[in-house]
């Protein structure tokens, strides 16, 4: 089946003018798979040769390129939305930024959106690290200050998703960074990070 697809045959063609297969073998490569449908190359370049097969592979050639024109026109308008976002990150004082990220950060733990870690809420500023601190600020202007959250789950189902989450992400984190020098390398670690889990690009 793969080699017919690949020669330009559908579903549907293999279906009206094939037929059934000539042999069935179990699946090679999984026991539990669907098993392998053979087709002898002689019955199959006796088809290809034929006014029926031409006319069905063009048909299925200018919907493929119809299916694809229209997922990619669908895909730009999914990045363009992302493109368009309005990302302003707040100038705030910066031990104000530091008062609303460990707040925030107590609330998420409190609600059990988020582990506790090392740390029990009520944290205290005091008591957090600096490359702590960095994190819980970073993780609070992309939450709480930015529409991250949202376009994220406008993203859902949308054709170029994955493309457009990568997009948002480095839009959010490049704009925390220049607002706030001290945190690109804690940003640079979380986009890092989260490429790695997403499987996409390197940044």
């Amino acid at each position: 089946m793969p080699d017919l697809r690949h020669r330009g045959w559908s579903p549907a063609m293999i279906r009206d003018l094939l037929g059934e297969p000539d042999h069935i073998r179990p699946n090679p490569l999984f026991r539990a798979g669907a098993p392998m449908a053979l087709y002898r190359v002689a019955r199959v370049e006796d088809a290809e040769s034929g006014p029926d097969f031409a006319a069905r592979a063009e048909q299925a050639s200018r919907r493929a390129a119809a299916a694809r024109h229209n997922a990619e026109r669908r895909r730009e308008a999914t990045l363009g939305m992302i493109r368009a976002a309005p990302i302003d990150i707040p100038d705030l004082d910066r031990r104000l930024l530091t008062e609303y990220a460990v707040a925030h950060r107590n609330r998420r733990v409190d609600s059990g959106a988020e582990a506790p870690g090392l740390f029990p809420s009520p944290a205290r500023m005091e008591d957090v690290p600096i490359a702590v601190r960095h994190r819980w600020e970073v993780n609070y202007l992309r939450h709480a200050r930015t529409p991250y959250d949202s376009l994220l789950t406008a993203l859902r189902g949308r054709v170029g998703r994955v493309q457009a989450e990568l997009l948002l992400r480095r839009r959010v984190y490049a704009a925390i960074a220049a607002r706030y020098p001290d945190l690109a390398g804690e940003c640079d670690r979380q986009l890092a990070r989260r490429i790695i889990i997403d499987g996409g690009e390197p940044p």
